[in-house]
């Protein structure tokens, strides 16, 4: 899909559930990691990301229009545009669009290493993400020195 095709889309979504046009761009945006959309309150254009056309297909896409078609549409009237707002929540649900999109699958996280630290005294074990500064910190039970176990 193209960003011509998605601003057609659009427009007729716009249309057909708003019965308003929509009058501002609607464009793929590389850059969106975690959200499927976003409507952007100064210019008023909608940008969508495409990594959810690619896993989940065009209807996926058009719940994320719809979504934001109503914060575009709520904008512009004046009302209440927010996901907590009563007038957002009426249009979404007038509209059938999802308050929010799904999420997409994760790839396996690059920092799952853990470092298990242990207390030389009391034998306190710990576990952490991060590596710690040993000269620095010392065990929270009996305040003795600490050391790196093993790294997994």
């Amino acid at each position: 899909m193209t960003n011509d095709e998605l601003q057609r889309l659009t427009e007729t979504i716009s249309l057909q559930f708003f019965s308003r046009p929509f009058i501002h761009q609607a464009y793929f945006n590389f850059r969106l990691r975690t959200t499927g959309g976003r409507y952007l309150l100064r210019t008023h254009h909608i940008e969508v990301n495409p990594k959810f056309y690619q896993f989940f297909g065009e209807t996926e896409i058009i719940t994320i229009i719809k979504h934001e078609l109503c914060h575009y549409h709520l904008h512009i009237e004046g009302k209440g545009y927010r996901h907590c707002d009563r007038d957002f929540k009426q249009l979404s649900k007038q509209v059938n669009a999802p308050r929010y999109c799904k999420s997409l699958p994760q790839k396996n996280k690059k920092n799952t290493t853990i470092h298990i630290y242990q207390c030389m005294n009391c034998s306190q074990v710990y576990h952490r993400k991060r590596k710690i500064n040993t000269d620095k910190y010392v065990c929270g039970k009996c305040r003795g020195k600490i050391f790196l176990l093993k790294k997994d």
